[in-house]
């Protein structure tokens, strides 16, 4: 009886500490600042969901690029986002160095939270501090399947359902869909009477796809999106003469605040993917704005769009021009409250704060039986 007594209050010690503010670290790539000047979901994510946290009364301590903006602390790896320094050959090493440093702070957090993929299994699954991992980015590619054979404990939050597809072993801790903060972007008209498209040019986004089904609707089409140097070719080949029709815009990346205006103004969205898109953070950046999303059905789309309420999900671009023509039958309003319902920042950050309870609970609990793991190396 005193042993089960004795683990009751350590338990209640646990759930009481859980309970306090937390030490959170937010471990960002580094290609890009937080958050990012331009183009970049992953590094506006992780800051939407530092600032959330700290605004909570978390201590929260971001591992990122120098030009980082937070009111959290940042420990700064790089001076810059290394998309921005064109020295900059091969990332690898800077992103080792940054692991270094987690490893030498790792005993000052409560919760260490990776955004950087799986590089840190080998050292995560052997640190004495509860880690979490989000997975941003495509996971059907064949060579992730050895990874996560090889660490089945690593804990690992998706960022829709349909992203686990492929990974159906890994150790899913949740699903978290991203969220923005409340008043970031206002409700407005969408009276500038043109399409958007915002992203990447690059096959899966389906640019193409969205300049085809403009012209035919015979609505203008203004493009804000940037080209990698891995879709230089792309671009050249494929979309550079389609950019010539007089219905067509190429504006070029956009930053926040000009995304602002550039949503809200439009019509709807289009998001024309041909690929299983993991979330698609412009989805809801447009309904923050009120502006209904037109998107093929791949991916996250039927988790994130509503049918017939913040947008529509087609199948080919037929069905897209013709939900072009209906696009005025959804309310903006309807639109804008959908979002304040189910992609606020605040939501993304309690859903997280949840996960990282479990987690620390889970591991104190390893710790008061004995269970503690055997060949952990980082203490």
């Amino acid at each position: 009886m005193p042993d089960f007594l004795n683990v009751a209050c350590l338990l209640i010690s646990c759930i009481l500490k859980i309970l306090e503010d937390m030490r959170i670290a937010q471990i960002a790539p580094l290609f890009e600042a937080v958050p990012p000047k331009f183009y970049g979901g992953t590094e506006r994510v992780i800051h939407y969901l530092t600032e959330e946290l700290v605004e909570m009364g978390h201590e929260v301590t971001l591992f990122a690029s120098g030009d980082s903006d937070t009111k959290a602390e940042l420990i700064p790896i790089v001076k810059e986002a290394l998309r921005l320094n064109p020295d900059i050959i091969d990332p690898m090493p800077y992103h080792i160095v940054q692991l270094d440093e987690v490893i030498a702070l790792h005993k000052s957090f409560d919760i260490i939270h990776f955004h950087t993929d799986f590089f840190h299994f080998p050292i995560s699954s052997r640190m004495s501090t509860p880690v979490v991992t989000t997975l941003h980015g495509r996971l059907d590619i064949p060579d992730l399947q050895h990874v996560f054979n090889s660490f089945p404990g690593q804990p690992v939050v998706s960022i829709s359902d349909n992203q686990r597809y492929p990974l159906p072993q890994a150790n899913w801790a949740g699903t978290v869909y991203h969220g923005l903060p409340q008043n970031m972007h206002a409700l407005q008209s969408g009276e500038g009477n043109y399409l958007a498209f915002v992203g990447r040019i690059s096959p899966e986004k389906g640019i193409d796809r969205a300049i085809e089904i403009a012209v035919r609707s015979g609505i203008p089409l203004k493009i804000a999106a940037k080209v990698d140097k891995v879709d230089m070719e792309y671009f050249g080949m494929e979309i550079k003469h389609l950019l010539d029709h007089p219905l067509i815009e190429f504006i070029g990346e956009i930053n926040e605040t000009e995304k602002s205006a550039f949503l809200g103004n439009a019509t709807a969205l289009l998001f024309p993917i041909n690929w299983s898109e993991p979330f698609g953070l412009v989805m809801i950046e447009a309904m923050s704005c009120g502006t209904p999303v037109i998107a093929f059905n791949n991916g996250s789309v039927p988790e994130i769009v509503d049918e017939g309420k913040t947008g529509f999900i087609v199948n080919d671009v037929e069905e897209a021009v013709e939900a072009v023509k209906n696009i005025n039958s959804l309310l903006r309003n309807m639109v804008r409250k959908m979002f304040e319902n189910r992609f606020t920042s605040a939501r993304m950050a309690r859903d997280y704060l949840k996960i990282y309870e479990s987690l620390i609970t889970a591991a104190d609990t390893k710790i008061i039986y004995g269970k503690k793991d055997k060949d952990l190396l980082i203490n």
